[in-house]
């Protein structure tokens, strides 16, 4: 099996666009693992939707996509994310809000259990800190954990001899050997990196070599921005883009 692992498309069809050229490229995939918020701040959430549903894939829902078909409420968003959701909203098609709203919250895949924000609270908890990871141990009985949500890339080595946890960096282009403790990995974000680094961020799951692999793509960030400026999103969203905020 090997796994394409994704999250935070957010409606940025170049980026994910990109992102599956790099995979095709790298020998594709058998499947693509979404960690939700397919939708979402971004000016093509029909056409990102229709892009993954393309491809073999599993989905979990992130809480732009909830927002998005009003299963949550969006005055719980800061006032530009909020926008952008109910923007969201107006676009999308009937089909595509039952797509969305079918989504599981938490799924698993193996040994993987795939989560938004974290199983303990998929849609609103970052897991981002020693004690928000130890606290989802229990949440979780798979040897590996993936998230989203944060848009930032870690490994996260778990101890649970010792209760004790450390975030260290997902290098990039080097196979992160999958051992036989427990692991918290998130991918980075696709559509809208926030580690300063613009460039889209996705992983590689390689079962056959016990690995995963974090790579970076860039993509034509002035076309999603204008499209954005075309739809009348919020300047503060397009502008983030070019700097990976």
């Amino acid at each position: 099996m090997r796994a394409a692992i994704v999250a935070d498309i957010h409606s940025n069809l170049e980026a994910f666009q990109a992102v599956l050229d790099d995979v095709e490229s790298r020998g594709g995939v058998d499947e693509v693992w979404c960690l939700g918020d397919l939708v979402g701040y971004g000016p093509n959430p029909r056409e990102v939707i229709a892009l993954l549903r393309q491809h073999p894939h599993v989905c979990i829902a992130g809480n732009h996509d909830l927002a998005a078909t009003g299963k949550i409420d969006t005055s719980l968003f800061n006032p530009n994310a909020a926008a952008a959701a109910e923007w969201t909203r107006r676009q999308l098609t009937p089909q595509e809000v039952l797509f969305l709203n079918q989504l599981s919250l938490v799924t698993s895949k193996g040994d993987f259990t795939l989560a938004h924000g974290s199983p303990r609270d998929p849609i609103w908890e970052y897991l981002v800190s020693e004690g928000t990871a130890l606290a989802n141990l229990e949440h979780f009985q798979t040897r590996y954990l993936l998230v989203g949500h944060s848009h930032l890339p870690f490994v996260c080595y778990m101890d649970e001899s010792s209760m004790k946890c450390a975030f260290k960096e997902f290098p990039v282009g080097e196979p992160v050997q999958l051992e036989e403790g427990r692991l918290v990995i998130n991918p980075g974000g696709v559509g809208q990196p926030r580690d300063r680094d613009p460039t889209s961020s996705y992983a590689i799951y390689d079962g056959e070599q016990g690995t995963i692999c974090h790579y970076r793509v860039p993509y034509d960030i002035p076309v999603t921005q204008e499209k954005m400026r075309q739809a009348g999103l919020p300047e503060r969203l397009i502008t983030r883009l070019s700097h990976g905020l």
